[in-house]
């Protein structure tokens, strides 16, 4: 369970630089870069190049469901809470097993190129889909290995270094990996993407296995059964999983076709690189920071009501981008305005997961929850090639703000801003 709020409050009394600078907090930001490096190879440049094939913009959309594997990992997450390799202990040794077969995943993909016909198509996508399978295997034992990494008045911050780790591989993939496309071929890119992961596997080697109290299921019944029966043993248990897959529903949908919208407007791929993910990443950072702060001081529930706000009002951002057409300094706000607001919903959002896992169950429930976040961005995202075709983009991006608002209505339905003396909040939900 999360912390109560006292242990929240009050950042600005007795914090040290060890609060902030400490080894569980930076193994939380080098495994963030390690999660955020292949998404952002299975969405941006994957778009890209098929994009620069003459891909059509609904084989573009379609292409978003090879992430099936991030919404579906929670299938297989009870094998990683039931065995353990011979090696490194429970968490470390799938860590680093899955990462030398994502390195691996992603240098294959650099050596298919979607302009080669059908077949070589093909064989694009089912290298994509293999970097995404591993990628959603990687991410089941880094969210475990932090949830217990991590104390519980930690989570907060930690949440904010994974995204700051989350989104600096974001940057290097679709910022460097762009501006490297324009003057290199795209498999050489591959190939030194792929390089990217060693950081994460050398400090899965370093780092110490963590400690918990609570034993790990003992049979297969216990590894599969137990997680969701202790998850759904609690009040509001449904209703969180609908707010988990509605809360950034509307902004998953903007992103998954933001790169074929910004060469529509008239960007090159070198503005894409520089403005978006370079100039972009200052304000994401300033979003976990500001994030990371405000869950602190007002703690989980009330965060996410006002990033949630911010959340719709970034993504409205995108409509009126459309409007105003291939300017420099408007990309530059809207992406700042969309990556900061991005930034301090993802870490409330992220702390929010983290706060309903049960340490015994940590890599079957945390996957569960992270699987239904994924949803919008693979599933749902599949068609919006096809919305944005139909629609327009003002339309699109118009659409995409109105479908945040039912995330927003189930926040109010299980933690309204007012507490209720009849029904106390259950204590996952921290006022």
């Amino acid at each position: 369970m999360a912390p109560k709020d006292g242990q929240q409050k009050g950042f600005g009394v007795g914090i040290k630089i060890s609060d902030f600078l400490n080894r569980p907090l930076i193994t939380a930001l080098v495994m963030g870069m390690a999660s955020g490096l292949p998404l952002s190879i299975t969405v941006t440049l994957m778009q890209a190049w098929a994009k620069e094939a003459d891909v059509s913009l609904t084989q573009i959309g379609l292409m978003s469901l090879v992430g099936l594997p991030y919404t579906l990992k929670f299938v297989w997450a009870p094998l990683f809470d039931r065995f353990a390799l011979p090696m490194f202990g429970r968490r470390r040794g799938w860590m680093i097993l899955m990462q030398f077969f994502l390195m691996l995943s992603i240098w294959g993909m650099g050596f298919c190129n979607p302009a080669g016909g059908q077949t070589a198509l093909i064989l694009f996508i089912v290298a994509a889909f293999f970097v995404a399978f591993f990628s959603a295997s990687q991410d089941i034992v880094i969210d475990a290995f932090r949830r217990e990494d991590l104390k519980n008045e930690q989570l907060g911050l930690g949440s904010s270094y994974y995204i700051y780790g989350y989104r600096l591989g974001l940057l290097l993939v679709g910022g460097g990996g762009m501006i490297l496309a324009d003057l290199f071929d795209w498999l050489y890119v591959f190939l030194l993407l792929g390089l990217l992961i060693l950081p994460a596997m050398l400090v899965t080697l370093w780092v110490p296995e963590p400690q918990v109290v609570e034993e790990g299921p003992r049979n297969f019944r216990d590894s599969v059964v137990g997680p969701f029966k202790d998850y759904f043993s609690r009040e509001h248990a449904w209703l969180i999983l609908w707010f988990i897959l509605l809360y950034k529903v509307g902004d998953n949908l903007a992103a998954a076709m933001a790169t074929p919208f910004y060469l529509d407007l008239g960007f090159s791929k070198t503005e894409i690189g520089a403005v978006v993910k370079l100039f972009g990443f200052w304000s994401i950072l300033l979003g976990n920071f500001v994030g990371g702060l405000f869950i602190l001081r007002m703690g989980i529930k009330k965060s996410l009501w006002l990033f949630g706000l911010i959340q719709m009002a970034s993504t409205a951002g995108f409509a009126a981008l459309a409007l105003v057409g291939a300017e420099i300094p408007a990309l530059a706000f809207v992406v700042s305005f969309e990556n900061l607001a991005s930034g301090m919903g993802t870490a409330a959002f992220v702390a929010f997961m983290a706060s309903l896992t049960n340490k015994k169950f940590t890599a079957t429930q945390y996957a569960l929850l992270t699987s239904l976040m994924g949803v919008p961005r693979v599933i749902l995202s599949s068609s919006t090639g096809l919305l944005a075709a139909e629609m327009g983009w003002f339309w699109f991006f118009t659409f995409c703000t109105a479908v945040a608002i039912p995330g927003m209505i189930l926040l109010a339905t299980f933690a309204p801003l007012r507490k209720r003396t009849d029904h106390p909040e259950p204590e996952v939900v921290i006022s």
